[in-house]
């Protein structure tokens, strides 16, 4: 069963790009929920380490789409990014170094993160970001 579905009346931001990003995002976050699920620790680790390389490459991206449309909140939105990313390269040498597991609460707090970030934050940058799409 999935964690989290995208659909563009939650998640939509107007801007194709991390729309399509986000979808992605989404299928990465329940593939590791699932590998959570069949406790198989190589498979989690596979998973969680796909997710946090997408996660790091998809805000260089949003990042480097607002900083060429001089989207005012700039420094705020990278320092929710800053945040999310140091919380999980934490968790991530940590679950690597054996000192934890990732578990239902970790997928669970990554779900929350994104129910929060996308339609409060992301949805926000949508009106200046889609004026650049081709």
């Amino acid at each position: 069963m999935s964690l989290i579905k995208w659909t563009p009346e939650e998640f939509g931001t107007s801007v194709t790009q991390h729309d399509e990003e986000h979808k992605h995002l989404f299928g990465l976050l329940n593939g590791l929920h699932a590998s959570v699920g069949s406790g198989e620790r190589g498979s989690i680790g596979r998973s969680l380490d796909g997710l946090i390389a997408f996660v790091a490459q998809h805000f260089g991206a949003e990042e480097e789409n607002m900083r060429k449309a001089a989207y005012p909140a700039l420094d705020l939105h990278r320092l929710e990014h800053e945040k999310l990313v140091k919380t999980c390269v934490n968790l991530q040498q940590q679950f690597h170094a054996g000192a934890t597991e990732i578990t239902e609460e970790t997928t669970a707090f990554l779900r929350d993160w994104l129910k929060e970030h996308i339609p409060h934050v992301d949805r926000k940058y949508g009106p200046t970001l889609s004026s650049m799409q081709p």
